[in-house]
């Protein structure tokens, strides 16, 4: 939620580190193609008509090596672990692609590297989750709370936050505390979408259970009525 720099190991081409992705031994370089004469392509004659195509003797790059680099044979390439810091910034999402740039595979020839492709897999909260910006959390209330109002402490990313609960609140009610969501990079944070849960108590005492049967004798209302049963 508040984005790191994480390293990340894989492994992967890499240019060669006896040759510096030259391709020849240390010591000598590449030389100029004899066959096209550096161009990287040649001229085919068909009759009246001529077309160029790739060097069949320097693959198109223009240069043969005469000497052999011994570690990648010629290649300028080698395949050994690495370790890239990547930035992961702040209100990544799970499954969200992030691109560093000339951190890939090494190029051919000696040309520029490619670009590696970071797929983030966020894990699961024990209390909270996620919806687009906004973060959610279930929050445990007392019968007598919901039924006359409270005011009850709810944890957020930071400091703990303090959430009214309206007289009258019904089980699955969810209230919204601005700007305690997910930090983004561009506009404002999410917010933190509090929703509250009626706990009804499973073991009653005594004394508890003549209260609330007391309780059921003076309420009158009948939640089913609406079914006609």
């Amino acid at each position: 939620m508040r984005g790191v720099t994480a390293p990340v190991r894989f492994t992967a081409e890499a240019s060669c580190s006896t040759c510096g992705g030259s391709g020849a031994r240390p010591g000598t370089a590449p030389e100029i193609c004899p066959e096209c004469a550096g161009r990287g392509s040649v001229a085919v004659d068909q009759g009246p008509f001529s077309f160029s195509q790739v060097c069949q003797r320097c693959g198109g790059r223009g240069q043969v090596v005469r000497d052999p680099c011994p570690t990648c044979r010629g290649r300028g390439t080698e395949v050994r672990p690495r370790e890239v810091k990547v930035r992961i910034p702040a209100g990544v999402a799970d499954g969200q692609r992030i691109r560093v740039k000339g951190r890939g595979a090494a190029g051919r020839g000696g040309g520029p590297p490619g670009d590696l492709y970071v797929v983030v897999h966020v894990r699961p909260h024990p209390l909270f989750g996620r919806r687009g910006p906004d973060l959610t959390v279930k929050v445990p209330i007392t019968f007598a709370e919901a039924a006359l109002g409270a005011s009850v402490r709810v944890p957020t990313l930071g400091d703990p936050v303090t959430v009214k609960v309206p007289p009258g609140t019904q089980s699955g009610k969810t209230v919204r505390v601005r700007g305690r969501g997910v930090e983004r990079s561009k506009g404002a944070p999410g917010d933190l979408l509090v929703t509250f849960e009626v706990v009804v108590p499973t073991h009653l005492s005594d004394e508890e259970r003549k209260a609330v049967e007391a309780l059921g004798e003076v309420l009158a209302a009948n939640p089913r009525e609406h079914l006609g049963v």
